[in-house]
This record gives C-alpha cells, structure tokens and sequence, in this order.
C-alpha cells in the first residue's frame, strides 16, 4: 500500500500559516472554577495585595468579584487614602498632541478667530461676545470716522459666533 503524503503549507510564496506556527492544539488556561470548563482568561487575585492569582471565565469572574471587598481588614481613614491612591494610578494623561490647541475643544477653529477679532479669550462668555461686538462696533462704525474694514471684521466675527450650532 502507498501512503500518500499531505500537502506542506511552508512552500512558496505567500506562506499560507503563520510563522512559528504550531500544528497542534493551543494550549488554553481552563477556569479555576471547580467544574467549569470554560476558558479562564480574567485574572482575579487570590488574596489582597497578593501577586497570585485565579483565572476564571468571565461568569465565574464576575461571581467572585461580586464578593470581592478591596478594602476588608482597613479603617475608614485607610481605606479613604488608600482609595485616593489608587485613583491616581488610574488617571490619564492627555495625549500631548492636543496641547497645542487653544481652548477646551468646544468652539471650531472658525469661531477661535472670531474670538480674537473680538478680542476676547477663548473662553469668553455670551454677555461677553455681545458687549464686545457692541464696543467695537460702536469704536469701527463708518459714521463715528472708523475703519471700514474693521468695522466689517467685527461683524463677521459676531454672525460667526452668534450663528445656531448643529
């Protein structure tokens, strides 16, 4: 009897399998669970402040964290500093791209010039716009002897932030 040989998948190009690939089965982490034979791929520590960990599907994860008390055995004081702590681990930064734009990221770019025909900070209220726009107007009105391109500036810059958003 001839045995035929199977096809290699390594040969020519493109490679069809992964390099370092394996032909076996993966090796998959079963739940810690007594029973369950999920995949245990959330860890959850086995004790507090303790590096060791269990490994459970994600229903069993959730059980035991139902019961979880992070802050057992602390005193009000200690676990309020201890919580403050850890807030800080958490927190991110902003990405450092964004620092070289003006304001809080509410208004366009289009109404950032605006502000600043206005005069006004980026931040710079309704009341604000609308005393401006007042002011400016009345100092670049043609009929008081003002810049006639001024004066339109002006009120370019007030239609641009007094326009509805959508």
């Amino acid at each position: 009897m001839v045995r035929r040989t199977t096809r290699n998948l390594d040969w020519g190009f493109p490679r069809w399998r992964a390099y370092g690939g394996e032909r076996g089965a993966a090796q998959v982490r079963l739940c810690d669970r007594e029973g369950c034979g999920q995949a245990g791929d959330r860890p959850a520590p086995k004790s507090p402040n303790s590096p060791d960990r269990w490994w459970f599907c994600e229903e069993h994860a959730a059980e035991y964290n139902k019961g979880w008390n992070y802050f057992e055995g602390l005193s009000a004081e200690e676990a309020a500093a201890r919580e403050a702590g850890d807030s800080g681990e958490r927190a991110y930064r902003r990405a450092k791209h964004w620092s070289w734009g003006e304001g809080d990221g509410t208004r366009s770019r289009a109404e950032l010039d605006a502000l600043k025909a206005l005069e006004l900070d980026s931040d710079a209220t309704e009341a604000q716009i609308k005393a401006a726009h007042r002011r400016l107007a009345k100092k670049h009105h043609p009929d008081n002897g003002g810049d006639v391109a001024a004066f339109q500036a002006v009120q370019a810059a007030y239609e641009i932030l007094t326009r509805p958003r959508a």
